[in-house]
């Protein structure tokens, strides 16, 4: 299969990309903890697009006795986290969000891949190749390898059982935003 790679380039609009590979891969989430609505209007979902990622070199796993997970740096081969890429983000959104993340998280900007087909490229058989674009996000990367489980964190799990936790009204975040 011939792959090709592109590079896509920031919004023009003055936002950026983050990629998410926890809870807030559920746009419920992202929206709860950015516009403290887990469902606001149209205005403001339409400005975020949610792709799916890929973040190669890391491997994600459940932080001790909490929901959510943690990345951490791992050079076995293979080794990659899938989760959401999403557009539009702000800088007062990427001020929430590091509120949010804490201390346990530094944040990086990192590449991701997204797997989208290519309506040019054509495989000898006829059939659409797969074109590999990779885009320059923030993702925030768990500081305290020690307390991660050896499991991989499970984000069907967290749907069905937290996530009502995690994307309601009264689910805020306190402190300075500007």
């Amino acid at each position: 299969m011939a792959d090709s790679v592109d590079t896509v380039t920031a919004p023009a609009d003055d936002t950026s990309y983050s990629f998410f590979y926890g809870t807030l891969m559920a746009p419920e989430v992202f929206f709860t903890v950015c516009y403290r609505a887990g469902h606001p209007p149209p205005e403001i979902t339409s400005g975020h697009v949610f792709r799916s990622a890929v973040l190669h070199g890391y491997t994600r796993h459940r932080v001790l006795n909490q929901e959510y997970p943690g990345i951490i740096e791992d050079d076995t081969p293979g080794a990659c986290v899938r989760g959401m890429l999403v557009s539009g983000v702000t800088d007062g959104n990427q001020n929430r969000l590091d509120y949010f993340e804490g201390k346990e998280y530094e944040r990086k900007t990192l590449e991701v891949v997204l797997d989208t087909p290519s309506k040019e490229a054509k495989e000898t058989d006829g059939s659409e190749a797969k074109k590999q674009e990779t885009v320059k996000a923030e993702v925030y990367v768990f500081k305290y390898p020690d307390s991660l489980e050896r499991r991989e964190w499970d984000f069907d799990e967290f749907r069905r059982e937290k996530m009502h936790k995690w994307a309601r009204a009264e689910y805020t975040f306190d402190g300075s935003f500007k």
